[in-house]
């Protein structure tokens, strides 16, 4: 099983079967990956995005790209002290014709304020700058989220414009060639 790690955290990206067994039964999921089984909380804001996310991306896209899967998928984020998920990041698919993708994330609403939100950012920004094909991370946070724009900006992103509902935020990756 391919994963990427940091000193607390282990990344695990979900191939296509493994992302509708979670569309269905998380336990049955996390029991799979030999993890323990989580009690994760997540608001009703995240849920309705992953529901979203599973539907109209994330299944889709895996089944279309297989081998590219890792940037269209759902990474697992584990607690490796507790060996138990915490949330999940991802992609916004493999980079367009100009080197550009989104980055997403949510934690388990027990876990936060415990830096792991900015360590598994940097983790899975650092795994897909090292793709000369991924030039520049877009992300967006709501207003009404000032701790992940924090994660954000502690991730070096720098704000590019507001708008409504979200404050939005541009990373560009400094050993790629524009």
């Amino acid at each position: 099983m391919f994963f990427i790690e940091s000193e607390r955290l282990k990344l695990i990206p979900l191939n296509y079967t493994q992302l509708l067994l979670l569309s269905t039964n998380r336990p049955t999921l996390e029991r799979s990956l030999n993890l323990n089984v989580s009690a994760m909380h997540i608001d009703d804001y995240n849920e309705a995005e992953l529901k979203a996310a599973f539907k109209n991306h994330w299944l889709p896209n895996t089944q279309m790209h297989p081998d590219l899967y890792q940037w269209y998928t759902s990474w697992e984020i584990v607690l490796k002290s507790s060996n138990t998920s915490i949330g999940s990041i991802c992609f916004g698919g493999y980079p367009d014709d100009f080197g550009e993708t989104t980055i997403g994330y949510l934690i388990d609403q027990h876990q936060w304020g415990h830096g792991y939100a900015t360590e598994e950012a940097l983790t899975l920004i650092n795994w897909g700058f090292k793709f000369s094909i991924l030039k520049t991370l877009k992300a967006d946070a709501q207003l009404n989220n000032p701790a992940s724009q924090r994660v954000l900006l502690k991730a070096g992103f720098v704000p590019i414009h507001k708008d409504n509902t979200h404050q939005h935020f541009k990373l560009r990756n400094a050993s790629a060639s524009y």
